[in-house]
């Protein structure tokens, strides 16, 4: 029988919590379920490991959930979480309930740090959905944990793979900074998270160093060894509304509060250590 304390049920299952899934899969003695939208995605699944709940299917999230520690990664929409829509009213009998939010609803702080004691203050709307997606695990478990994530990055997702595929521009705003996360220590810090069940309220969950976006994308095409990507200032460059609008909010991101909870230390303290193991990889 499986321990209760070592079944995963991912609603929304995606890049960051596939990372999560190998973590478990390499301790061994996980029972891992997800939802799936299709029998192709539930195909997909299964071949990471993953056992597939169709997400038409109430009978078998309500079974999958049951005693489960869940990881919640659904984009919210306008009317609010789909994994909420899917699952909530089964919430009462999971083990844990982590939700996958974003640092963006603290909104703009001129650079300022990010605690997790500062109220929610989205500056976009894009924000106030993860705020209102936040409110509504809250309603169902108060003891909800809510990891608010800055940019993810990782194998197949950073600015070397940009450069690669011919980035030749990069959007400069003096004084801007960001957080970021790579993937790996994302999934280490939402493992130490579940197997601290009793934590609960919001968590940041970054690495140690917010840094100008230009400094990152200079740094990787160094590691290349092709010419670094034009500077360009936020007035004159090519983005679209969407990129522009991460520019209108500066923070900086602290994760002391997790480290302080539960013992977790990203592997990769900075963009440097993370975008050289990606470059060694592609190498190797």
């Amino acid at each position: 029988m499986t321990d209760p304390s070592r079944k995963l049920f991912l609603i929304g299952p995606g890049y960051s919590a596939k990372a999560l899934v190998a973590l478990c899969q390499e301790q061994g003695n996980w029972s891992i379920s997800g939802t799936a939208r299709s029998e192709d995605k539930a195909d997909g699944l299964e071949q990471d490991g993953i056992a597939p709940v169709l997400t038409d299917d109430a009978a078998g999230i309500e079974q999958a959930g049951e005693g489960s520690h869940w990881v919640i990664s659904t984009p919210p929409r306008d009317e609010g979480c789909p994994g909420f829509a899917l699952a909530g009213a089964y919430a009462a009998k999971a083990a844990s309930i982590t939700y996958l939010s974003t640092t963006g609803v603290y909104g703009d702080l001129d650079g300022g740090w990010a605690f997790e004691w500062l109220p929610a203050n989205p500056g976009s709307r894009r924000g106030e959905r993860r705020a209102e997606a936040e409110a509504q695990w809250l309603s169902v478990r108060p003891d909800a944990r809510l990891v608010r994530l800055p940019g993810i990055y990782g194998p197949g997702r950073s600015q070397i793979e940009r450069i690669q595929d011919g980035k030749d521009e990069q959007m400069v705003k003096p004084g801007q900074v960001f957080s970021r996360i790579h993937v790996d220590d994302l999934a280490a810090g939402l493992l130490a998270l579940i197997e601290h069940p009793h934590l609960s309220g919001v968590f940041n969950l970054c690495d140690d160093e917010p840094a100008p976006p230009e400094a990152v994308m200079d740094f990787a095409a160094d590691l290349l060894g092709v010419p670094r990507p034009e500077h360009v200032s936020l007035d004159e460059a090519e983005a679209s509304a969407m990129a522009r609008s991460f520019y209108a909010e500066c923070k900086r991101v602290p994760n002391s509060k997790l480290k302080a909870a539960t013992g977790w230390r990203p592997t990769y303290p900075t963009y440097r250590e993370g975008l050289r193991t990606i470059f060694a990889a592609q190498k190797n």
